[in-house]
């Protein structure tokens, strides 16, 4: 227990001075000036006391665009300049605050880079907002598929794979992979850049996971120092921002500019909200002062939980082992995945004894492991409670088995009968899942997290899809698209889907 007691989080510093010149530093300067708002929001800066202290607290320095605060979509001021100041620290020619998530990004990207009804090279393990720009700009998808790794974890996409696809098929305008992925897996972002560039093809990098590489050594490099086009990043998954923050980053000639201004400002509210901006410029300031500094410190902390967690013997860290397999380009030890030695427990028991035993919340369970995402700012205490844990639970598994279903093997494999935004406006029927085989989906099904989906609409629904669907059901897991008659929860028994009201395939 002594080797953890030097896993403190990041260290307090007193506020630096540079920083309080920031977003967040003007918003409290105007909360405190005798300036009055006869503008929104509503409450006034004054939230009614019932509130809680906390939303009372926001209110303060909750407001819109007015004087002296710029505008998110036409930037000339203090936004503008918080924007640049992002680009340089991440390495871009151009980066755009976004207060919708990444998921914004991801159609801003998409729809900037690629022309509608056009043909598009897509990882079928991208996240569905991947698919739901295909659907708005009415793209021709062309999946390229990962390998699957032990605990049935997504491998990386091959710069193979991407000059096979594009040779055999001219017409692609745009590749479009996830880098990291949510397990952590790092495909070759140079080799593929330089790959699609010579086909005459966009590479657009979902990176919403990798905000934080490349601040230190020993950290995979950042897809935008790599060659990609369009690259975006989500400050607040692995870094210290609000949640639903996120960035956009644009490269090169390839995408201009005023085309993808044009798209964020379709898929931004016109509302943006100040204090999730504040807390990106923050972020942003944070990282350009002691980002190095956070970051190396943080490699050591994961050095020493790594080697603790080494002498786990019915508990395997995935995470350790899973670089040396496959064709990934690196690995990011900050997505802790943790799986059962010799199928002694699922990975929903496991998530569930981490939660209710030990009061440790998980941040995705799938039926082989649970993940936990380690950054700067766990605490120390967390870091202690973790290996406790999971040295408690290692040790409680000894001489038990469990037998169980194995990991996916390879990624379930379907035909498209209808294209993708055809089949969500088509009519639509419920039926018993078990009764789907052989019909047209009109639905995603996905588990959540990660969002990733199994089957899309337009897809014909196959019997290996629906024995995964109860699979994962019968598993406890999160399992979105499929529904029980009666609502509520879902068994495994009594499961329907929507289909393409008359087709089958």
């Amino acid at each position: 227990m002594n080797d953890m007691d030097d896993m403190g989080g990041a260290k307090k510093t007193e506020p630096q001075k540079e920083m309080d010149s920031g977003l967040i530093g003007r918003l409290e300067l105007y909360r405190d000036s005798d300036y009055y708002p006869f503008h929104m929001p509503g409450h006034k800066r004054n939230m009614p006391p019932e509130a809680g202290a906390a939303l009372c607290a926001a209110a303060g320095v909750d407001i819109t665009e007015i004087d002296g605060f710029d505008d998110l979509h036409q930037p000339e001021g203090i936004l503008m300049s918080a924007e640049r100041r992002a680009s340089e620290v991440f390495g871009a020619d151009e980066t755009l605050f976004l207060v919708n998530g990444s998921t914004a990004g991801i159609l801003t990207a998409v729809s900037a880079a690629v022309p509608k009804g056009s043909r598009v090279l897509v990882a079928r393990n991208c996240h569905r907002s991947v698919y739901h720009a295909v659907c708005l700009r009415e793209l021709d998808p062309v999946f390229l598929y990962p390998g699957l790794l032990e605990g049935g974890v997504a491998d990386a996409i091959a710069p193979q794979q991407v000059e096979e696809a594009l040779t055999r098929d001219p017409d692609i305008r745009a590749v479009v992979i996830t880098s990291p992925t949510y397990d952590g897996v790092v495909s070759d972002v140079e080799a593929i850049a330089e790959t699609a560039h010579r086909a005459g093809a966009v590479l657009i990098v979902d990176s919403a996971h990798g905000a934080h590489f490349g601040f230190a050594p020993g950290q995979p490099e950042s897809p935008v120092r790599l060659g990609a086009d369009l690259v975006v990043q989500s400050l607040h998954k692995t870094l210290p921002s609000l949640t639903q923050t996120a960035l956009l980053h644009r490269n090169g000639n390839r995408v201009s500019a005023e085309t993808v201004r044009r798209y964020e400002r379709m898929y931004q509210t016109s509302s943006p909200s100040y204090l999730l901006m504040a807390g990106m410029d923050f972020c942003v300031r944070l990282l350009q002062e002691q980002g190095r500094e956070l970051f190396s410190d943080f490699e050591k902390r994961l050095d020493r939980l790594y080697n603790r967690l080494s002498g786990l013997r019915n508990l395997r860290i995935l995470s350790a082992e899973l670089p040396k397999q496959g064709c990934m380009k690196a690995f990011d030890r900050g997505k802790l995945l943790i799986a059962a030695q010799n199928e002694k427990i699922t990975g929903n028991l496991l998530y569930k004894e981490l939660l209710n035993r030990y009061h440790l919340q998980m941040e995705m369970v799938c039926d082989t492991c649970v993940t936990a995402i380690l950054t700067p700012w766990d605490t120390g205490e967390g870091f202690r409670r973790l290996a406790e844990a999971l040295e408690e639970i290692d040790m409680g598994l000894a001489g038990k088995e469990m037998p169980r279903e194995g990991p996916l093997k390879s990624w379930p494999r379907t035909a498209a009968i209808l294209p993708l935004h055809e089949a969500l406006e088509a009519p639509k029927a419920a039926v018993d899942l078990s009764e789907a085989a052989g019909k047209i989906s009109a639905t995603y099904v996905n588990l959540y997290p990660p969002g990733i989906p199994l089957i899309i609409p337009g897809e014909v629904i196959t019997e290996e899809i629906i024995k995964l669907i109860n699979k994962y059901v019968r598993q406890g897991l999160n399992v979105q698209g499929v529904e029980s008659p009666g609502g509520g929860g879902v068994s495994a028994r009594e499961l329907t889907i929507e289909i393409i009201k008359g087709r089958r395939n």
